[in-house]
């Protein structure tokens, strides 16, 4: 279906408010936020690792499969040296780095698993809103993925918070 220019508007302003009343927090409603309780001074997390010694947070921004392995595979190395209570580990993914963390992705099954085993997946809100303008609707992520405002933001304040940063 071809639209006109006044239907396109009338659709980019529909979505507009749609996400600026939050109708399509939809998507948002299944997994974990931090939209409301973002504070950078303070890191909140999903998984508590009270006795980790060590901290590492690492980026994810591409969208080459093959990346989301090596950066997985990095995480799992780090949480078996360390030991699952002596470590914690965040995994934040924006830009094309977000499709890791899409619902259908091809890694699902091992986020599902390292989720299990306390590693954090968080995911950009402001890419979410950049897939949504071309998607018509917010993208569905994995259940494990965590919503922050900015996923540079957050690896700003982890860093703040003593994380170590990694972009492999």
């Amino acid at each position: 279906m071809t639209l006109n220019p006044w239907m396109r508007a009338a659709r980019g302003a529909l979505l507009a408010l749609s996400m600026a009343c939050g109708a399509m927090s939809f998507a948002q409603a299944a997994n974990p936020s931090m939209l409301n309780d973002f504070n950078f001074d303070k890191p909140i997390f999903i998984h508590s690792v009270p006795f980790a010694q060590e901290k590492l947070v690492l980026q994810m921004s591409s969208g080459n499969p093959a990346r989301w392995h090596f950066v997985l595979n990095n995480a799992q190395n780090v949480l078996e040296h360390f030991g699952q209570d002596k470590v914690q580990i965040v995994v934040v993914a924006f830009g094309p780095g977000l499709k890791m963390l899409l619902k259908n992705s091809p890694v699902g099954k091992l986020i599902e698993a390292q989720d299990a085993e306390g590693i954090e997946f968080d995911a950009c809100h402001n890419t979410m809103k950049a897939m949504a303008k071309e998607l018509g609707h917010m993208p569905e992520l994995v259940p494990q993925a965590v919503i922050v405002p900015a996923g540079v933001v957050r690896i700003m304040q982890l860093e703040k918070a003593g994380f170590a940063y990694i972009r492999p």
